[in-house]
């Protein structure tokens, strides 16, 4: 039997893991949006990019969303030129990490935004339980 309270409390559900896993990588790329190269001439960290799908639940009939994959940002690394940095090439040159902090801000922003709507959706649904089973005893 088809239950609409337990179908939308998964979906949810699967939002907030796809949303936490998000805020990870996120954090991830904030966290090394100033690493350099371990040796001199290396490129640094590279941004992570994470990719979404959609996931048929036969048992609900509904989709939900999982990772599809987490990849790298293949966009072009930025140049300083400082040759006395341990990183530096011979030309004098340091790679920094393709990661915008911006970007990564409204990242979170939007991340958060969704990971906070799949909540309510679930504390909607819960309290559309309590009073329906709050309904039940009085009837």
């Amino acid at each position: 039997m088809f239950d609409p309270l337990s179908a939308a409390m998964s979906i949810a559900s699967s939002g907030l893991k796809a949303q936490s896993q998000r805020l990870r990588v996120v954090s991830e790329n904030v966290a090394n949006a100033n690493s350099t190269a371990q040796v001199p001439g290396g490129d640094p960290y590279r941004r992570k990019t994470i990719t979404f799908d959609a996931e048929l639940d036969r048992a609900l009939g509904a989709s939900k969303v999982q990772v599809k994959s987490i990849g790298v940002d293949k966009s072009d690394f930025k140049l300083i030129h400082d040759p006395s940095h341990p990183a530096a090439a011979e030309d004098g040159y340091v790679k920094l990490p393709n990661v915008s902090a911006l970007v990564e801000m409204a990242d979170m922003r939007e991340a958060t935004r969704s990971y906070e709507a799949n909540l309510n959706i679930i504390d909607q649904a819960r309290k559309m339980v309590m009073r329906t089973t709050d309904l039940m005893r009085r009837g």
